[in-house]
């Protein structure tokens, strides 16, 4: 599976961007999909995700109710929404796309993810 992660770009606070990723998997819908960032220093950090088949999603604290995080199967893509960014989101964003094992109850976890994109810098500055 390869993914690629796309549009980003430098935006002023309180502004919107929406990260794409495209997938070359035949199976695409057998995976989920999650974004995750990293800033300078700092660990790389669990955005939000979305289910298989789409009707699922979660977010982390930071970003919940400002990020949305969708999936089109039939395009094999995925993307984040992302509205009223700060600068505290500034980060290289990553797509990434895995499977849950029979225990696990959230999409959060890294050991979830084989397979990662080459991240997409947002920088959010006035």
């Amino acid at each position: 599976v390869q993914l690629q992660a796309s549009g980003g770009g430098l935006v002023q606070p309180g502004e919107s961007l929406r990260l794409s990723c495209v997938a070359a998997a035949s199976d695409f819908n057998n995976y989920i999909m999650g974004w995750w960032r990293q800033s300078p220093g700092k660990e790389r950090e669990f955005v939000g995700a979305v289910s298989r088949r789409g009707d699922s999603t979660e977010y982390s604290d930071s970003v919940k109710g400002r990020f949305t995080v969708s999936r089109d199967n039939t395009k094999k893509m995925a993307y984040l929404q992302m509205a009223n960014l700060k600068p505290e989101d500034t980060a290289v964003y990553y797509c990434a796309a895995g499977w849950l094992a029979r225990t696990d109850r959230t999409m959060s976890l890294p050991r979830s993810y084989a397979y990662w994109g080459r991240g997409t810098q947002v920088t959010v500055s006035s």
